[in-house]
Protein backbone atom coordinates (compact mmCIF):
# COMPACT_ATOMS: atom_id res chain seq x y z
CA UNK A 1 0.00 0.00 0.00
CA UNK A 2 1.30 3.60 -0.84
CA UNK A 3 0.87 4.50 2.68
CA UNK A 4 3.26 1.97 4.34
CA UNK A 5 5.53 1.86 1.55
CA UNK A 6 6.49 5.55 1.82
CA UNK A 7 6.55 5.26 5.61
CA UNK A 8 9.37 2.72 5.00
CA UNK A 9 11.04 4.66 2.22
CA UNK A 10 11.41 7.05 5.13
CA UNK A 11 12.48 4.75 7.67
CA UNK A 12 14.97 3.77 5.88
CA UNK A 13 16.13 7.37 5.29
CA UNK A 14 16.43 7.25 9.22
CA UNK A 15 20.19 7.19 10.43
CA UNK A 16 20.53 4.20 13.38
CA UNK A 17 22.86 4.61 16.24
CA UNK A 18 24.97 2.21 17.63
CA UNK A 19 22.73 1.94 20.77
CA UNK A 20 21.38 -1.34 22.68
CA UNK A 21 18.05 -0.86 23.34
CA UNK A 22 16.52 -2.68 26.33
CA UNK A 23 14.32 -5.82 25.26
CA UNK A 24 10.82 -4.73 25.48
CA UNK A 25 8.30 -6.09 27.40
CA UNK A 26 6.09 -6.16 24.87
CA UNK A 27 7.61 -7.03 21.78
CA UNK A 28 6.42 -6.91 18.31
CA UNK A 29 5.64 -10.21 16.96
CA UNK A 30 5.15 -11.47 13.29
CA UNK A 31 2.86 -14.27 12.47
CA UNK A 32 0.82 -15.61 9.10
CA UNK A 33 -3.09 -13.72 8.75
CA UNK A 34 -4.49 -17.42 9.66
CA UNK A 35 -2.34 -18.05 12.93
CA UNK A 36 -2.94 -14.47 14.18
CA UNK A 37 -6.91 -14.80 13.74
CA UNK A 38 -7.01 -18.28 16.11
CA UNK A 39 -5.22 -16.21 18.79
CA UNK A 40 -7.92 -14.03 18.52
CA UNK A 41 -10.03 -15.03 22.27
CA UNK A 42 -13.39 -16.31 21.76
CA UNK A 43 -16.59 -13.89 23.52
CA UNK A 44 -19.65 -12.99 23.08
CA UNK A 45 -19.98 -9.70 22.42
CA UNK A 46 -22.29 -6.92 24.18
CA UNK A 47 -22.89 -3.92 23.40
CA UNK A 48 -24.74 -2.88 26.78
CA UNK A 49 -23.75 0.48 28.41
CA UNK A 50 -21.97 1.23 25.60
CA UNK A 51 -21.78 4.93 25.07
CA UNK A 52 -19.13 6.52 22.40
CA UNK A 53 -18.25 9.20 25.06
CA UNK A 54 -16.57 6.46 27.31
CA UNK A 55 -13.83 6.69 24.87
CA UNK A 56 -12.33 10.29 25.29
CA UNK A 57 -11.24 11.36 21.78
CA UNK A 58 -9.55 13.25 19.85
CA UNK A 59 -6.86 14.72 22.23
CA UNK A 60 -3.59 16.50 22.51
CA UNK A 61 -1.97 13.49 20.39
CA UNK A 62 1.76 12.39 20.58
CA UNK A 63 2.96 16.09 20.60
CA UNK A 64 0.98 18.12 22.98
CA UNK A 65 2.83 21.44 21.82
CA UNK A 66 1.89 21.54 18.00
CA UNK A 67 -1.58 22.50 18.41
CA UNK A 68 -3.05 19.62 16.38
CA UNK A 69 -5.36 17.14 18.25
CA UNK A 70 -5.20 13.48 17.25
CA UNK A 71 -7.31 13.55 14.28
CA UNK A 72 -4.96 16.48 12.73
CA UNK A 73 -1.24 15.02 13.81
CA UNK A 74 -3.02 11.21 11.83
CA UNK A 75 -3.90 13.25 8.74
CA UNK A 76 -0.85 15.07 8.56
CA UNK A 77 1.67 11.47 9.15
CA UNK A 78 -0.16 9.77 6.51
CA UNK A 79 -0.72 12.42 4.21
CA UNK A 80 1.47 11.42 0.39
CA UNK A 81 1.92 15.21 -0.20
CA UNK A 82 2.09 17.11 2.99
CA UNK A 83 -0.21 19.68 3.65
CA UNK A 84 0.02 23.21 4.77
CA UNK A 85 -0.05 23.83 8.56
CA UNK A 86 -1.46 27.23 9.76
CA UNK A 87 -2.25 28.79 13.54
CA UNK A 88 -4.64 26.49 15.35
CA UNK A 89 -3.93 23.50 13.26
CA UNK A 90 -5.56 24.42 10.28
CA UNK A 91 -4.64 22.10 7.16
CA UNK A 92 -4.65 23.50 3.81
CA UNK A 93 -4.00 21.56 0.71
CA UNK A 94 -2.43 18.34 0.65
CA UNK A 95 -3.21 15.02 -0.82
CA UNK A 96 -4.40 11.40 1.06
CA UNK A 97 -4.51 7.80 -0.69
CA UNK A 98 -8.26 6.09 0.77
CA UNK A 99 -7.35 2.76 0.91
CA UNK A 100 -10.77 1.48 1.86
CA UNK A 101 -12.18 2.74 -1.40
CA UNK A 102 -8.48 3.74 -3.78
CA UNK A 103 -9.73 6.79 -3.61
CA UNK A 104 -7.45 10.32 -4.07
CA UNK A 105 -8.17 13.36 -1.42
CA UNK A 106 -7.35 16.80 -1.55
CA UNK A 107 -8.59 18.27 0.84
CA UNK A 108 -8.55 17.29 4.79
CA UNK A 109 -12.24 18.09 5.09
CA UNK A 110 -12.68 15.09 2.57
CA UNK A 111 -11.20 12.29 4.99
CA UNK A 112 -12.22 11.29 8.32
CA UNK A 113 -9.87 9.36 11.06
CA UNK A 114 -11.12 5.35 11.12
CA UNK A 115 -10.79 3.64 14.09
CA UNK A 116 -9.65 0.34 12.74
CA UNK A 117 -11.41 -1.84 15.50
CA UNK A 118 -14.51 0.53 16.16
CA UNK A 119 -14.81 2.26 19.03
CA UNK A 120 -18.81 0.24 19.52
CA UNK A 121 -16.81 -2.94 18.32
CA UNK A 122 -14.14 -2.55 21.05
CA UNK A 123 -16.74 -2.04 24.05
CA UNK A 124 -18.36 -5.07 22.62
CA UNK A 125 -15.07 -7.05 22.76
CA UNK A 126 -13.60 -6.43 26.42
CA UNK A 127 -13.06 -2.40 26.47
CA UNK A 128 -15.93 -2.05 28.88
CA UNK A 129 -14.01 -3.94 31.57
CA UNK A 130 -11.14 -1.47 30.82
CA UNK A 131 -10.43 1.74 32.77
CA UNK A 132 -10.90 5.15 31.09
CA UNK A 133 -7.56 5.67 30.42
CA UNK A 134 -7.12 2.55 28.87
CA UNK A 135 -10.03 3.77 26.94
CA UNK A 136 -8.97 7.23 25.75
CA UNK A 137 -5.28 5.42 25.06
CA UNK A 138 -7.06 3.03 22.84
CA UNK A 139 -9.07 5.64 20.91
CA UNK A 140 -5.70 8.13 19.92
CA UNK A 141 -3.78 5.15 19.65
CA UNK A 142 -0.63 6.70 17.77
CA UNK A 143 2.22 3.87 18.45
CA UNK A 144 0.74 1.52 15.92
CA UNK A 145 0.17 2.79 12.49
CA UNK A 146 -2.38 1.02 11.77
CA UNK A 147 -4.88 1.77 15.01
CA UNK A 148 -6.34 5.12 13.02
CA UNK A 149 -6.25 5.25 9.46
CA UNK A 150 -7.47 8.08 6.98
CA UNK A 151 -9.96 7.42 5.08
CA UNK A 152 -13.01 9.25 3.20
CA UNK A 153 -16.02 10.31 5.21
CA UNK A 154 -18.53 7.78 3.20
CA UNK A 155 -16.64 4.72 3.90
CA UNK A 156 -16.71 5.51 7.51
CA UNK A 157 -19.84 6.03 7.65
CA UNK A 158 -20.25 2.87 6.99
CA UNK A 159 -17.24 1.00 8.94
CA UNK A 160 -18.60 0.63 12.17
CA UNK A 161 -19.21 -3.03 12.33
CA UNK A 162 -17.05 -6.25 12.08
CA UNK A 163 -15.48 -7.90 9.18
CA UNK A 164 -18.55 -10.06 9.18
CA UNK A 165 -21.24 -6.95 7.96
CA UNK A 166 -18.55 -4.67 6.48
CA UNK A 167 -15.36 -4.77 4.17
CA UNK A 168 -13.95 -1.76 2.47
CA UNK A 169 -15.58 -1.68 -1.21
CA UNK A 170 -12.37 -1.54 -2.89
CA UNK A 171 -12.17 -4.57 -5.51
CA UNK A 172 -8.83 -5.17 -5.38
CA UNK A 173 -8.41 -8.72 -3.13
CA UNK A 174 -5.48 -7.27 -1.33
CA UNK A 175 -7.15 -4.83 0.33
CA UNK A 176 -9.48 -6.87 2.21
CA UNK A 177 -6.48 -8.75 2.75
CA UNK A 178 -4.44 -6.09 4.23
CA UNK A 179 -8.20 -4.95 6.13
CA UNK A 180 -8.19 -8.57 7.97
CA UNK A 181 -4.54 -8.37 8.51
CA UNK A 182 -4.68 -4.75 10.33
CA UNK A 183 -8.42 -5.55 12.12
CA UNK A 184 -6.76 -8.55 13.48
CA UNK A 185 -3.34 -7.20 14.53
CA UNK A 186 -5.51 -4.08 16.32
CA UNK A 187 -7.45 -7.14 18.44
CA UNK A 188 -4.43 -8.40 19.53
CA UNK A 189 -2.29 -5.16 20.39
CA UNK A 190 -5.33 -4.45 22.68
CA UNK A 191 -6.47 -7.96 24.43
CA UNK A 192 -9.74 -7.45 22.35
CA UNK A 193 -11.98 -11.01 21.71
CA UNK A 194 -13.63 -11.82 18.59
CA UNK A 195 -16.94 -13.33 18.53
CA UNK A 196 -17.90 -16.68 16.37
CA UNK A 197 -19.42 -15.00 13.37
CA UNK A 198 -16.56 -12.97 13.36
CA UNK A 199 -13.95 -15.65 12.96
CA UNK A 200 -15.34 -17.31 10.63
CA UNK A 201 -15.31 -14.45 8.49
CA UNK A 202 -12.01 -13.90 9.37
CA UNK A 203 -10.99 -17.26 8.56
CA UNK A 204 -13.31 -16.92 5.42
CA UNK A 205 -10.80 -13.72 4.27
CA UNK A 206 -7.53 -15.49 4.97
CA UNK A 207 -8.31 -18.65 2.96
CA UNK A 208 -7.97 -15.68 0.24
CA UNK A 209 -4.92 -14.57 1.57
CA UNK A 210 -2.00 -17.05 2.08
CA UNK A 211 0.88 -14.44 2.22
CA UNK A 212 -0.53 -12.33 4.41
CA UNK A 213 0.99 -11.20 7.76
CA UNK A 214 -0.26 -9.59 10.84
CA UNK A 215 2.68 -7.85 12.88
CA UNK A 216 1.36 -6.59 15.96
CA UNK A 217 3.07 -4.92 19.63
CA UNK A 218 0.69 -5.52 22.91
CA UNK A 219 -0.17 -1.96 24.32
CA UNK A 220 0.77 -1.16 27.16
Amino acid sequence: MIKNTLRGLAAAALVVLPLAAAPSAHAAETVPLATAIGRLPAATESREGYQRASFKHWNAGTNPTDGCNTRAQVLIWEAVVAPETYPGCQLEGGRWWSYYDATWVTAASGLDIDHMVPLAEAWDSGASAWTPQRREADANDQDAETSLVAVTARCTAASHKDPAQWLPPAPDDAVRCQYASEWVGTKLRWGLAADDTERAALRDIALGCPNESVTYEPAG
